[in-house]
């Protein structure tokens, strides 16, 4: 597995523009996630019961489940917007088949998490697409995610606490493995069946294998 540098040489007016075939990935890529969200519903509530009887906080480990979809979109369409539309679409969907959580809350969410998935790739003007750029990407959402359950969900628990430190370091543990490693990986994976062929970012993995 390489995890080089990948540039696109191509103007940044190309690389910026959206094609219909990069809406209809997407929007394909937000479904399946969303499909993601809503299963991931049903198991988070049993194992972080567990969890959270081991040690108070650790379950915000698995969190990652829910937002590892900002990271992939950067992935595999390159394109600004990109981690906030899938994420859009992931959430609408899993609302759509019914959640046990507030509409604003997710929604906000959602936004937010893709704008904090694109933090990295914008700074490099989406021109940089490795390994540690998704971990990094992954690393920056669950600062923000665990965050902003410190201040509008967990009211009661204070960020220097011991519960507080044990989530936010599971936060970012969950968001460098799950959002960034394993996103890394799945993309990867796509990307070697030839599915992605017609884009940037599947040519790209293409290209290093040879």
């Amino acid at each position: 597995m390489s995890t080089g540098i990948t540039q696109s040489p191509r103007p940044s007016s190309s690389r910026f523009r959206w094609t219909p075939a990069d809406i209809a990935l997407g929007a394909a890529l937000g479904v399946g996630c969303g499909l993601v969200f809503w299963g991931f519903n049903f198991a988070y509530t049993p194992i972080s019961s567990v969890l959270g009887s081991i040690l108070p906080g650790i379950a915000s480990v698995l969190h990652a489940v829910w937002y590892f979809s900002g990271t992939l979109a950067v992935l595999i369409l390159r394109k600004p917007g990109a981690a906030v539309y899938v994420n859009v679409v992931g959430s609408a969907v899993e609302m759509l088949l019914g959640n046990n959580f507030a509409f604003g809350f997710v929604f906000i969410s959602a936004i937010l998490q893709g704008v904090f998935a694109e933090i990295p790739f914008a700074a490099t003007r989406y021109r940089v697409f490795n390994l540690p750029m998704a971990v990094l990407s992954g690393l920056c959402t669950a600062l923000e995610y665990g965050f902003y359950l410190l201040f509008f969900r967990y009211q009661g628990v204070a960020l220097l606490s011991p519960r507080g430190i044990v989530h936010m370091i599971s936060e970012l543990v969950g968001g460098a493995l799950i959002a960034g490693v394993f996103s890394w990986l799945l993309f990867v994976a796509v990307a070697k069946t030839g599915a992605l062929d017609h884009f940037a970012s599947g040519r790209a993995v293409h290209v290093r294998e040879e």
